[in-house]
């Protein structure tokens, strides 16, 4: 079932937004060669703390994983697109590296995720990073009251394929609010007029992904989480928790 929210419910959703890009932000800031991925969910764990937050990855175990996550953020290095496990790998020069976070507040969940470069770019890795940002500014776009949910889903999709990255198939953006993962689905290709309706008070996250290899397949570490490109491709993800409100999307993850 979708849950429209009130705007003072969407206020709340902004507090726990804002907490959540306010760790991302921190984790950029710190994240330097050398610098190793436990170190950086320590550092995102005492940011969403200071701020009276909790992290909603840190034991998250859904029905399909072999156990509760072990960290306050996800980190996916290079090959890695989502759903990486912060551990003592440490950061090298020209590491390209995708942070999820999701912060909860007063029970409400702000989701965001940001892929960075460590030194300098790899070839073709600053263009991957402004391709993913940009089909999120399409996708927020594209979410207006009265378009359908398949808006949002072509205009990443477009901007995706156009470029010739990879889109992988069942991973993309869901509804928000008190739980992390809410009804709908927000797939990364779709087609315009499909879906469900976008109505004032529907709380999303919108959340691209692309892979460089071209090709849409992944695959999974044996630690049950770490997701990868199937090519061994360069992947990156980046998103914001958005509102859709009379005046058009709220994004609820912005600094």
């Amino acid at each position: 079932m979708i849950e429209l929210k009130t705007a003072t419910e969407i206020d709340a959703l902004r507090e726990a937004g804002r907490i959540a890009a306010q760790a991302l932000h921190a984790v950029r800031e710190h994240a330097r060669v050398g610098t190793a991925l436990r170190e950086l969910d320590e550092l995102a764990r005492t940011v969403l703390a200071e701020a009276g937050a909790r992290p909603v990855f840190d034991g998250y175990h859904p029905r399909w994983a072999p156990g509760p996550f072990p960290g306050a953020i996800r980190t996916s290095v290079n090959d890695a697109l989502a759903r990486g496990i912060p551990d003592r790998t440490r950061l090298s020069e020209g590491d390209l590296i995708s942070v999820e976070c999701a912060a909860r507040h007063h029970d409400w969940v702000g989701a965001a995720a940001i892929t960075f470069t460590v030194g300098t770019p790899g070839p073709g890795d600053a263009e991957l990073v402004q391709a993913a940002e940009q089909a999120l500014a399409d996708g927020i776009a594209a979410a207006r009251p009265g378009a359908r949910l398949g808006e949002i889903s072509r205009a990443i999709g477009v901007l995706g394929r156009s470029a010739g990255y990879g889109i992988p198939s069942g991973l993309g953006g869901h509804g928000i609010g008190r739980d992390l993962h809410e009804a709908p689905q927000v797939p990364n290709d779709g087609h315009p007029g499909k879906g469900v309706p976008l109505r004032p008070g529907l709380v999303l996250t919108i959340e691209p992904m692309l892979l460089a290899g071209g090709s849409d397949a992944t695959c999974t570490d044996d630690d049950g989480w770490t997701v990868r490109t199937g090519d061994g491709s360069r992947a990156a993800h980046v998103g914001h928790t958005v509102a859709i409100t009379a005046d058009g999307p709220r994004i609820l993850t912005a600094l």
